[in-house]
């Protein structure tokens, strides 16, 4: 075959490639040339790239930081709400649908830095490895200042307190602080996955 052949041929293979193959990835036409010139036993066939398979798990699969404070996973009643001021209105953090007594664990591995009750609500604050501290309420507390608690220990049971926020039912309230910013405690429950939202009257 002619170069004259070979180089409309390249041009023609390049040129279909485009309408299937990510720019990055299609053939020039010098490369197609010196794959027609080449001797017929180096030549495999010319095929666009197939992306490698994905890792066990699955391409940017998320494993979340923090365990679920109640099991099973509960329902979000309100989700985190940024202020524009440490002072400003907002929410800083999330309330999950409970019932008194529901049991609250750790979700995390930790030291609790505080057990007690503020205004009038049993509090739990642990501190983790990464800085990170995650507090619970209402809470009747069954762990001590100064203990250690693994991921999942429970730290006491739900209050049968109504929180402002919780609409007609009763929830836990669990904040996310990286002193001293408040964070949305959700990405690091579900990596950033979806959640359902249960509406503030209650209800499935």
């Amino acid at each position: 075959m002619t170069d004259a052949r070979l180089l409309t041929v390249a041009l023609t293979v390049a040129a279909l490639a485009v309408g299937s193959t990510p720019f990055s990835e299609v053939p020039s036409a010098a490369g197609v040339l010196a794959t027609l010139r080449a001797p017929p036993d180096a030549v495999g066939v010319l095929a666009p790239a197939v992306p490698s398979p994905a890792p066990s798990g699955g391409v940017g699969a998320v494993v979340p930081r923090w365990r679920w404070p109640l099991a099973p996973r509960p329902v979000v009643v309100r989700p985190f709400d940024a202020s524009a001021s440490p002072w400003g209105p907002g929410h800083r953090g999330l309330d999950l649908a409970a019932a008194p007594g529901d049991v609250v664990r750790a979700v995390e591995a930790g030291t609790v830095t505080h057990a007690g009750v503020v205004a009038g609500r049993g509090t739990v604050t642990v501190t983790h490895a990464d800085g990170l501290s995650s507090t619970y309420e209402p809470v009747a507390v069954s762990v001590t200042v100064g203990s250690w608690v693994a991921v999942g220990d429970a730290l006491g049971t739900l209050e049968a307190v109504a929180l402002p926020h919780c609409g007609a039912g009763r929830c836990l309230h669990l904040g996310a602080r990286r002193p001293p910013v408040y964070l949305d405690p959700l990405p690091l429950l579900t990596g950033g996955g979806r959640v359902r939202l249960l509406p503030l009257g209650g209800g499935p």
